[in-house]
């Protein structure tokens, strides 16, 4: 049987360049939250932005966890199917968590 190695996030070169460029644009939404914090903006505009980071946030976590169900479903038959099905699903159960 193959030994088990998990999955890494961005397993190409542009997948992790996709990644960090989606997460340096987020880093930029809440870094603008923070100063319209300090400038004492209207609630309404906000949480319209904080909305619109946690859609970003969400959608880091999906890109993730739908690589990390690619990566299961190639190791496929290296390992026990079942048992792959059964990580995949922990995974997005932890994500799913989360994001409630």
């Amino acid at each position: 049987m193959a030994q088990e190695s998990p999955a890494q996030v961005g397993q190409t070169e542009e997948d992790r360049r996709k990644l960090i460029a989606r997460l340096r644009r987020l880093e930029g939404q809440i870094r603008g939250l923070q100063s319209m914090i300090e400038q004492r903006r209207e609630c309404e505009e906000i949480l319209t932005q904080l909305a619109a980071a946690k859609v970003a946030m969400n959608q880091v976590g999906l890109n993730v966890i739908a690589h990390a169900m690619k990566e299961c479903l190639r190791q496929s038959e290296e390992m026990d199917r079942d048992r792959l099905i059964d990580d995949a699903l922990e995974v997005f159960l932890k994500y799913v968590k989360c994001v409630q």
